[in-house]
């Protein structure tokens, strides 16, 4: 299946010369979204993943159907401040400043082996904080799966020793 046909281009948004790619066009159609999904669970099988992990908020919208395919757990990755119990931090840069992410101290077990799913990658930044997250709890990133890499933002080059696997760039 061509997923590029079901993202929409949206120009200018959410700033002058910036074509956002719009993937909730790939979500609301059922066989697409299944088949996205499926891709990932296939990627997943093959690296027996114990637990899958997303960044908020669109690594929450790939990562939980992987994770109930699987039959495994999702652990979030949050914002500082959203997470109720204690948590582990990082931060990182942004391209106008810096953030935090957190994720719960007891999600991973020390040698889980660990899926990380986000929509989009893009300059590399917030899957290199979630990687060092899941890393700092003893956990292991078998692979990092995206609906759409950014190829021309070069951030795979952040990731070079970990597997990753995108189903469509631009």
């Amino acid at each position: 299946m061509d997923l590029k046909q079901f993202v929409t281009i949206v120009p200018d948004w959410p700033k002058p010369g910036i074509k956002f790619k719009d993937i909730t066009t790939l979500m609301d159609n059922g066989q697409a979204y299944k088949y996205a999904t499926d891709q990932i669970v296939a990627y997943a099988k093959e690296r027996k993943i114990d637990l899958v992990v997303g960044p908020e908020a669109r690594g929450f919208i790939i990562g939980c159907p992987v994770a109930y395919s699987l039959e495994v757990g999702f652990a979030p990755v949050r914002k500082e401040g959203k997470l109720p119990r204690e948590t582990v931090k990082v931060d990182y840069g942004l391209e106008y400043g810096k953030d935090v992410l957190t994720i719960h101290k007891d999600a991973i077990k020390p040698g889980q082996r660990v899926l990380i799913t986000d929509d989009l990658l893009a300059t590399g930044g917030t899957i290199e904080a979630t990687i060092k997250l899941v890393e700092e709890l003893g956990g292991i990133v078998a692979g990092i799966a995206f609906l759409i890499e950014l190829t021309y933002l070069d951030g795979r080059s952040k990731l070079d020793n970990y597997d990753i696997l995108t189903l469509m760039q631009f």
